[in-house]
């Protein structure tokens, strides 16, 4: 295909990195003083009516910090704290967490540490007490090299037998196939009411929401009420779609590389938003799809698309949140932080995460990420077709809707994969879109198309409202990126800013 910008990640906002880190080092100091830790003591103390006593060292994950406490004549439990500067939304972002964690534990087949108790308010601020599961290590281990640096990213290990990869793909294929099984009937995070039951009550929360907060500075007050949840795949489409015109109109610095480099990011985000307006991206590579250039140059017909009903689906569900035993059997899957129902389109692709690391952060780069990624892909959905098989063999299994093999194989042939990878995630939007959806959608570029003057080829199929506007926000993108600061934007202020982008339509 056509030629692509080179960086296939976007550029994070440096500024607002730099002030993150700042802010994350100044708390560090607090984690572990004893203060803090004899009040997680007598917290869970008062949980559980027994001594209890912290066991070091804290554990210092990405997004929370873990304190290991052992309750007398019970057991050991883990208090989750979310991470100063690191987990936005810290508050919500507990009681969305806990309730989904909750809702596996109870409704499914799926081992997850028991939920004890959790708050959004305490005087050790939000927590989740939790039980600890113990373990050999990460299923993250047993796909890597050996031997290994644990804190570095992982990649697949290259020499990895057929047979051991096989066997810890079937693993995680079953955990898959039973998250397929429950539906949901609204787009939005899990919440857990006062009677114990469970419904879809407050906006997801994504790990791209998540960064658009910590790296890129983007102002809270445009992001969708708290409580909002979507009736439908093309309205949650269209959402994402708003996000990323989000995460170009308030990401002050470091995005915008030059104004031909504006108009690739405009043009992009805006063909996509209207493709999502249109209730087309939700059909893209089914039967149903009559409207994408792909479509109407092939014969084959493809499996039709999902009806309205809803999966869960977890940003951060990779091998690194999968604890195993010596016998590498899945003792525990852990950090349900970033999950929540989405589009059932979603869990018809193949998984990201088959070489562990993500295709915009792959040293060799994006081409050669999918050059290995196909060759590994074959052998998950052989392990996906045995772990359906066994189910459908097995007595008193659920009935399968559809084969999540059969959908998998053809979201990877038809560039589905890309849509939702792209959907997903502002900082790869870019690269994908230009390299696997452009021309899919939209039909052939000539190749000698410089990669700063993409959006020429597309620039025409712009609503009149971004055609028009485009050379005028391409401007003011241009001199913001020459100040170097960050903006604490007015809530009102933004909210109008953004009303502009978007054409007075309605922010939802």
């Amino acid at each position: 295909m056509s030629k692509i910008p080179e960086n296939a990640r976007q550029d994070f906002d440096e500024l607002a990195w730099d002030k993150n880190d700042s802010e994350w080092e100044e708390a560090q100091t607090a984690l572990s003083k004893k203060s803090l830790c004899r009040r997680l003591e007598q917290l869970v103390a008062e949980k559980f009516g027994k001594p209890a006593t912290w066991i070091t060292p804290m554990i210092i994950g990405g997004f929370n910090n873990l304190y290991r406490i052992r309750v007398e004549d019970v057991c050991d439990v883990l208090v989750r704290r979310p991470s100063v500067s690191q987990a936005q939304l810290p508050e919500e972002k507990t009681l969305r967490e806990a309730a989904t964690a909750k809702y596996i534990q109870q409704n499914t087949k799926i081992p997850t540490p028991r939920v004890f108790y959790y708050s959004d308010f305490s005087e050790v601020g939000p927590f989740i007490i939790i039980e600890h599961v113990q373990n050999k290590s990460t299923l993250s281990h047993a796909l890597t090299t050996p031997g290994v640096d644990r804190s570095i990213t992982h990649a697949l290990d290259p020499n990895i037998s057929q047979t051991t990869l096989k066997d810890l793909y079937l693993k995680v294929s079953k955990i898959i196939l039973e998250l397929s099984h429950h539906k949901f009937t609204r787009i939005g995070s899990l919440l857990e009411a006062d009677d114990g039951s469970f419904s879809v009550g407050g906006r997801p929360i994504t790990q791209n929401i998540n960064d658009m907060l910590q790296l890129a500075n983007i102002p809270s007050a445009i992001l969708s009420p708290e409580y909002k949840t979507f009736q439908s795949s093309d309205e949650y489409y269209l959402n994402l779609a708003r996000g990323h015109l989000v995460q170009l109109t308030f990401q002050q610095n470091d995005l915008v590389k030059s104004a031909d480099d504006c108009r690739n990011k405009y043009v992009a985000r805006h063909l996509f938003r209207q493709l999502a307006e249109q209730g087309r991206l939700s059909l893209f590579g089914f039967a149903e799809d009559k409207w994408s250039a792909q479509a109407r140059s092939k014969t084959s017909r493809h499996l039709p698309a999902p009806s309205n009903s809803f999966r869960l689906y977890g940003d951060d569900f990779r091998p690194g949140n999968i604890l195993i035993n010596d016998a590498n059997e899945v003792v525990s899957v852990i950090d349900w932080e970033f999950a929540y129902t989405a589009p059932t389109q979603f869990i018809l692709d193949p998984p990201w995460w088959l070489l562990l690391d993500t295709p915009e952060m792959w040293d060799a780069g994006i081409d050669d990420w999918v050059e290995k990624y196909e060759l590994r892909l074959e052998t998950w959905l052989s392990a996906m077709k045995e772990a359906e098989a066994e189910e459908s063999a097995g007595s008193g299994s659920k009935s399968t809707e559809f084969l999540l093999s059969a959908y998998m194989r053809e979201s990877w042939e038809t560039g589905r994969f890309w849509l939702t990878y792209a959907a997903r995630k502002s900082w790869a939007f870019d690269t994908v879109f230009w390299k696997y959806l452009d021309e899919r959608f939209f039909g052939p570029r000539e190749d000698s198309v410089e990669k700063n003057e993409l959006w020429k080829t597309r620039a025409h199929l712009l609503g009149e409202p971004a055609r028009n506007t485009m050379e005028q926000f391409v401007e003011r993108k241009v001199e913001e990126m020459k100040e170097r600061r960050l903006v604490e934007w007015d809530p009102e202020a933004a909210k109008s800013r953004l009303t502009e982008v978007l054409f007075d339509c309605e922010l939802e």
